[in-house]
């Protein structure tokens, strides 16, 4: 007996699809008019279904951005706007060892 791959369900997109939906989706969130620059899969389902007219689970969506695309997760970082380094760096040089020093 020999053992044999599982089959799946053929692909809803072919080659030139997929090809469209990554064009698509490089060019970021808001050009496809979403407010923020923030991809979700309920997002990425839409520009699919914009793009090429079929419709996908968010199961869907996920195997194709993570196995057709290669694509992987990536969580935005939780930073203020309005961080501002320089000015981090010269509290840390100057105000934090007079703090220190008054203990």
């Amino acid at each position: 007996m020999r053992r044999r791959p599982a089959t799946r369900r053929p692909s809803k997109l072919d080659d030139t699809q997929v090809e469209q939906v990554r064009t698509a989706l490089e060019q970021g969130a808001q050009a496809h008019g979403f407010e923020a620059d923030l991809c979700t899969l309920e997002r990425v389902g839409l520009v699919v279904e914009r793009v090429t007219g079929v419709v996908l689970s968010k199961a869907s969506v996920w195997r194709l951005l993570t196995g057709r695309l290669g694509w992987s997760l990536q969580r935005p970082e939780r930073r203020a706007v309005e961080r501002d380094e320089s000015e981090i760096a010269r509290w840390i040089a100057h105000e934090w060892p007079r703090i220190k020093k008054g203990r």
